[in-house]
């Protein structure tokens, strides 16, 4: 990416592991999970990651957006991409909650054209202030999340109890989707 191009932007993340990867780039702002914390100020770019709809998109893959879409289909925002390098240009979903099902990620592809999920991204194209979506791939239809779900807290903070819960009751599916969240983040680090 082009330093030049990334002026005047901030780098909105629901998590404070996605902050952390942002921060190279520039200004940025923990909204949360479901921009529970609200919508940041100025030209946005939503910068996170993102479970994938399609099989194809395997974990760590980096998608520098060109439209967001609602679960009917709705375009909320259309855009250029950012220019990252070794990214791939596609649309992401807005949901209100986690799509973490593997039959619903494939309806939700089949029905909106959507490559990828988020929570934020569409609350960010509906302020009006979205200049481009950057996402990394944690998981997908087929290595899905899990009970690690249940680890995070609306502002993004990990949830120790649910954290333990989740690797007591399914130690190798939790450690398979940590170590996919671990790749992802990695993946959004070498965007900067």
């Amino acid at each position: 990416m082009d330093a030049h191009g990334l002026s005047g932007l901030t780098f909105a993340c629901a998590l404070p592991a996605e902050r952390r990867a942002a921060k190279r780039l520039g200004p940025t702002a923990l909204m949360g999970m479901g921009v529970c914390n609200g919508v940041p100020e100025g030209r946005l770019v939503s910068f996170g990651v993102a479970g994938a709809l399609r099989d194809d998109l395997e974990v760590g893959t980096v998608i520098d957006a060109t439209k967001v879409v609602d679960e009917s289909g709705e375009v909320l925002w259309e855009g250029g991409p950012l220019g990252v390098r070794g990214a791939r240009p596609g649309t992401i979903l807005t949901a209100s909650r986690i799509v973490d099902g593997a039959a619903e990620r494939r309806r939700l592809h089949t029905e909106t054209g959507a490559d990828a999920v988020d929570m934020e991204t569409g609350i960010l194209a509906r302020s009006g202030r979205l200049a481009g979506v950057i996402r990394a791939v944690s998981d997908s239809p087929t290595r899905q999340l899990g009970p690690l779900v249940r680890a995070f807290g609306p502002d993004g903070s990990v949830h120790v109890a649910g954290l333990v819960r989740a690797f007591a009751t399914a130690p190798r599916e939790s450690a398979r989707a940590a170590r996919d969240v671990t790749k992802a983040l990695k993946a959004l680090r070498s965007v900067a």
